[in-house]
C-alpha cells in the first residue's frame, strides 16, 4: 500500500510542477484581488508562480482548500546536518509553510498574515531513504486578528516525523 501511495504522491507532485510557470513572488495586486484560497488554487493550477523557497528546499504545494493545505517534498542528502540526518530546519520550514498557509486559505482578498509564533516537536529523524513526506496544515482558529493552526509531517506509511502549532497575526494589505 505505501509504495502505491508514494507513487501517487510523486505523480501529483510531478503534475503540479508540470503546470507551474516557474518561481516568483506574488504582487500586492494579487493579494488585493484574490482570497488566500484563490491564490493557492492559482499556484497549483500554474496561473501564479510558486515561491522561490519551494525550489530551494524541493517542496511544493500540492493541495489547498479552506482551512487545509498540503505541501510535499522528498528529503535529500543536500538537506543533511553534520550528524547524518536531515536538518531540523527542513522539518520546521515545511511545517511553518503548511500551518501558516492553512490560515491564509481563510483570508479574504486584501488580507495578509505573518507568523508570530511557531512551535515544532521533532519525533524522529528524517533521512533521504524515507521518500516523499507531506506537511499537512489545518486551521484551529481563524479570527479577525489572530489565526492558529496545527500541522504534521508524515511519510507515505503515515509515520509521524514532526508536528507543529502556529499563531499568526492577520492584517489588511
Amino acid at each position: 500500500m505505501s509504495q502505491q501511495k508514494r507513487e501517487e504522491w510523486l505523480k501529483l507532485e510531478a503534475d503540479v510542477l508540470a503546470r507551474s510557470k516557474g518561481q516568483g513572488m506574488l504582487t500586492l495586486e494579487n493579494l488585493r484581488e484574490c482570497s488566500g484560497l484563490e491564490l493557492f488554487q492559482k499556484m497549483i493550477a500554474g496561473e501564479l508562480p510558486r515561491p522561490p523557497i519551494s525550489d530551494t528546499l524541493g517542496f511544493y504545494l500540492v493541495q489547498a482548500e479552506k482551512g487545509h493545505v498540503i505541501f510535499q517534498g522528498t528529503p535529500q542528502h543536500r538537506h543533511y546536518n553534520p550528524i547524518g540526518s536531515v536538518h531540523g530546519g527542513y522539518h520546521a520550514t515545511l511545517l511553518d509553510s503548511c500551518v501558516a498557509c492553512a490560515i491564509q486559505t481563510t483570508l479574504e482578498a486584501g488580507q495578509g498574515y505573518t507568523t508570530i509564533e511557531l512551535k515544532v516537536n521533532y519525533i524522529r529523524a528524517l533521512t533521504d531513504r524515507v521518500g516523499p513526506v507531506r506537511a499537512e496544515g489545518r486551521v484551529i482558529h481563524a479570527g479577525k486578528q489572530i489565526g492558529t493552526a496545527e500541522g504534521k509531517l508524515v511519510d507515505a506509511d503515515g509515520k509521524l516525523y514532526a508536528h507543529a502549532t502556529t499563531t499568526c497575526l492577520i492584517f489588511n494589505v
